[in-house]
């Protein structure tokens, strides 16, 4: 895959030898970080340096990672979310929660089961997600509603049902609840002296479950603090590589530590 994307960017590899920025999650093992720059390297790259997903997001959302302010990113991803506070280039408290995107399917499909007694699949949660997908519960009571279709565990044939965002907001609890118990203690371990910074800042969402509709919303009442999504979620961690690799000057320390 690294060899493809090589490719693409220099279809004449033998005249090029690359530099590469690869973003692993803050809770991956030193043997896993061996192996990814390994095989980039073994790829065709020229110089290989691993940055924690945080501070890419956190880059990528333009937050001012090289200040002496403190600043909160969370990005969610399909595996996992990684929480981290920075301040002045480094990380002063990072975590990897494993739960993401994936795991909201999976409590849809096993809300669905338990409920409608319809087994469905991955794809068809993702649907229900991205379709009527909510972290909090409507004020109008069952909000929008979206028929799926699945095989009935009572008859073992096909059948169809409606399923409303109250549901689905009900589904999603557990997941969200974990997340949140990832952010409060990233909250509980920040030093004083940039607890300030981010109770005035707030924290920034990023990653594709930014994207859940009142999931700002649903942080901001848990937390106590601003909550903002950031400009465009989906990109971030790409964008902050982007950033990472046209100014190796100004981001010489984070290169340095990785």
């Amino acid at each position: 895959m690294i060899k493809r994307f090589i490719n693409r960017v220099h279809p004449k590899r033998w005249l090029v030898s690359p530099r590469i920025v690869i973003c692993v999650p803050c809770g991956s093992t030193p043997v896993e970080r061996r192996a990814i720059r390994d095989s980039a390297l073994a790829a065709g790259a020229h110089q290989v340096w691993l940055v924690e997903e945080p501070m890419a997001a956190a880059i990528g959302a333009g937050l001012p990672v090289t200040e002496a302010t403190g600043s909160m990113i969370v990005d969610i991803g399909g595996g996992t979310t990684e929480v981290g506070v920075i301040a002045l280039e480094g990380e002063v408290f990072s975590s990897s929660v494993r739960v993401g995107g994936d795991k909201m399917d999976e409590a849809i499909v096993n809300y669905v089961r338990r409920v409608h007694n319809l087994m469905i699949g991955e794809a068809t949660a993702e649907r229900i997600k991205l379709d009527i997908g909510r972290a909090l519960k409507p004020k109008n009571g069952k909000g929008k509603e979206i028929e799926i279709k699945g095989r009935d565990l009572l008859v073992g044939g096909p059948k169809s049902v409606k399923l409303n965002q109250a549901e689905v907001a009900e589904a999603l609890a557990e997941p969200l609840a974990r997340m949140l118990e990832g952010i409060r203690t990233a909250l509980e371990r920040t030093p004083p002296e940039l607890s300030g910074d981010i109770a005035e800042r707030g924290l920034v969402l990023s990653g594709g479950g930014a994207l859940l509709e009142g999931l700002d919303e649903y942080m901001r009442r848990a937390t106590n603090l601003p909550v903002m999504i950031a400009e465009n979620p989906l990109m971030c961690v790409a964008l902050g590589c982007g950033k990472i690799l046209e100014h190796t000057t100004a981001y010489a320390q984070i290169l340095r530590d990785n």
